[in-house]
């Protein structure tokens, strides 16, 4: 599973990747949470609000600084069912 924090470097931007990597950690996820400045990503994207949450390559948020708790939520509703 790949999680990308994307961001422009703001205090908002910085604060979720935080709770995101404290959110997969929780669950045990072991990837690093990863966090993309660059604006031509976002673009090639799609995400039109900052800062967004990428997992697998798809924009699972956008335009909300989440919670740990919401971040493990929104983490689980991407892992497989089994």
């Amino acid at each position: 599973m790949e999680i990308k924090v994307m961001g422009s470097g703001c205090a908002n931007c910085k604060a979720l990747h935080a709770n995101m990597k404290e959110a997969a950690q929780r669950i045990g996820i072991q990837e690093e949470v990863l966090y993309d400045t660059d604006i031509q990503h976002v673009i090639d994207l799609g995400i039109m609000r900052l800062p967004a949450v990428v997992i697998d390559g798809k924009i699972a948020s956008q335009g909300k600084r989440l919670t740990v708790s919401e971040g493990e939520e929104l983490i689980k509703s991407y892992l497989p069912r089994l």
